[in-house]
């Protein structure tokens, strides 16, 4: 488990460095915007006060709360469920890797009452209007990574053949 909380640190202060540096470093909280490698690569500001593309955003306390307090559980039962026997090094870099990104939104959320959204990619013509972040990426990937890297034990099945 020790694993899985070194990932989890250096996701949660990865993303909370880059939201620093981005939002309050480059001042992009009151800039808006600032064209990094466009269309490819831009910085957006966006406070998401919901979850992924701000659905359930409704701008109360009671959700902003609920959604620190569902985190926080999500958090808890991953943390939990790796630290039984049976997973693999990838499923807990995985575990970790999820948890570092959900504690990361849980601060924005405590701190600011949104998340802070950044990243903003568009390519070939299509304009991405949506913004993420480190954490965002983090836990999309750990939860593919759960999604591959687990499952059950199925032991390789050895044939038997019976000496006459």
């Amino acid at each position: 488990m020790r694993r899985v909380a070194l990932i989890a640190l250096a996701i949660f202060v990865l993303d909370q460095i880059t939201k620093i540096a981005v939002v309050f470093g480059l001042d992009l909280k009151t800039r808006g915007e600032i064209d990094v490698l466009p269309p490819l690569l831009n910085f957006r500001m966006a406070w998401n006060q919901g979850v992924n593309f701000g659905l359930f955003a409704s701008g109360t306390e009671w959700v902003r709360w609920g959604l620190i307090v569902l985190s926080l559980v999500i958090v808890a039962w991953v943390w939990r469920w790796t630290a039984k026997a049976g997973h693999g090094p990838l499923a807990r870099a995985s575990a970790g890797v999820l948890i570092g990104g959900a504690l990361g939104n849980v601060v924005d959320r405590v701190a600011y009452g949104a998340v802070a959204d950044f990243l903003n990619m568009s390519c070939c013509g299509i304009e991405n209007p949506y913004a993420f972040n480190v954490a965002d990426i983090a836990i999309f990937a750990g939860a593919i990574g759960l999604v591959l890297f687990t499952g059950p034990d199925v032991p390789a099945r050895k044939s038997r053949r019976k000496t006459p």
